[in-house]
């Protein structure tokens, strides 16, 4: 049995954050209701690149989930979302604080309904403070929580990062964990409640080693001055070639496998040393000697060695490394129409149970007729609704 197959979500979310915490909810087999408009679909659906109608990013982040088109402004759209609310007893929203009450769909409303309603806001900054009603993306929550100002190299502009750390690490992640909290919760007691989930405020939580630093002692985190930033060895070297490694080395055990793989044993006891010049000097003479081989000389040398030494690779390299092989971390998800699609497979392994995937996020409004009719609606009423324009 699914690890999640008690749950019921109805997903309001958009975009990345909340898309990508109920797929990871649905791959533990958790039922979600995906709620779009029908004349305003989810902007990530024309993102490229596109597979048939939607884009591949839609598809895998809300793979598993079965779609409907209601518009909120009509007051039928209101009914069946209330009427759905009997069954789907977990709300996961992303529109600014308010919106929903103004729809008639905020938690006080709702909880009339279901009393062990559980409903998760997941925004930018959160219900309540000064920047509540603040638009914003993920590098400007990074920004305002104070990671952005110490992750680049000194006297370089702040690097745009590769990947969405405050939507995903930050609002997708805390996400999931606030909810099953709470539905953990609703299960020993009964009751439901709201959750307010600000990616600010989980991006500022992340500030974990820094942000303790600057709270107890008023170190003020700075670029490349951290063990973890750059400040010391603990960094990327480039090779003959303008390919990189990454070098973790910390620990002393670690250091001295890689003095002895690169050649230079002699610069284990200068390694060793805490000083601020020593540490430049050990780097520096790390960078002249990375630079003499290109990235190809490298690999079978600290293959030989256990020494948090490897190679950055392409994403295209990464998606073949025997690791990620070994892992089972590409999965083949049906399509609607037949056929597969290459998606990211669900990260955690469980002893008892497999996450599988029913389907790729579908197409808007594939699910609609399917879920009025599981409601009580007959195909007249359901016809005057498309008419309308009430539902897609």
């Amino acid at each position: 049995m699914p690890l999640l197959s008690s749950l019921n979500i109805l997903d309001f979310s958009g975009l990345l954050p909340g898309p990508y915490a109920t797929m990871f909810l649905a791959d533990l087999g958790a039922n979600i209701l995906r709620v779009e408009s029908p004349s305003r679909p989810d902007l990530l659906r024309m993102t490229p690149p596109i597979d048939g109608e939607d884009s591949v990013a839609h598809q895998y982040l809300n793979r598993s989930k079965r779609a409907i088109a209601l518009d909120l402004k009509r007051e039928e759209s209101i009914d069946i979302v209330k009427k759905l609310i009997h069954k789907y007893d977990i709300v996961l929203e992303q529109f600014r604080p308010g919106v929903m009450d103004r729809l008639g769909l905020g938690y006080n409303e709702l909880k009339q309904i279901n009393p062990e309603l559980i409903y998760c806001s997941l925004t930018g900054y959160g219900q309540t403070g000064p920047y509540r009603n603040r638009a914003g993306h993920d590098n400007n929550y990074l920004s305002v929580s104070g990671v952005t100002s110490y992750s680049s190299r000194k006297g370089s502009v702040p690097t745009p990062y590769g990947i969405q750390i405050a939507d995903v690490a930050g609002g997708s992640h805390h996400t999931v964990i606030a909810i099953l909290a709470a539905a953990y919760h609703r299960q020993l007691t009964g009751q439901g409640q709201s959750i307010d989930v600000s990616m600010t405020d989980a991006a500022f939580a992340l500030n974990g080693i820094s942000g303790a630093g600057y709270l107890a002692s008023e170190v003020e985190p700075e670029r490349e001055a951290l063990m973890l930033n750059g400040g010391t060895f603990y960094d990327y070297y480039e090779t003959k070639d303008g390919r990189y490694f990454s070098v973790g080395s910390l620990e002393p055990n670690f250091r001295k496998q890689l003095c002895e793989a690169v050649g230079a044993e002699e610069l284990f006891s200068l390694s060793l040393s805490m000083s601020k010049d020593d540490m430049e000097l050990f780097k520096d003479k790390l960078k002249d000697i990375f630079r003499l081989k290109t990235y190809e000389e490298w690999i079978p040398i600290f293959n030989k060695y256990d020494a948090c030494i490897e190679p950055v690779l392409h994403f295209s390299e990464a998606v073949h490394h025997p690791q990620i092989k070994a892992r089972n971390m590409i999965a083949d998800v049906p399509k609607d129409e037949g056929g597969s699609q290459k998606q990211l497979a669900c990260p955690i392994k469980f002893s008892s149970f497999q996450p599988s995937y029913s389907h790729i996020g579908s197409r808007l409004g594939y699910h609609t007729e399917e879920v009025l009719q599981e409601l009580g609606l007959n195909e007249s009423q359901i016809s005057s609704y498309k008419k309308a324009g009430i539902i897609r």
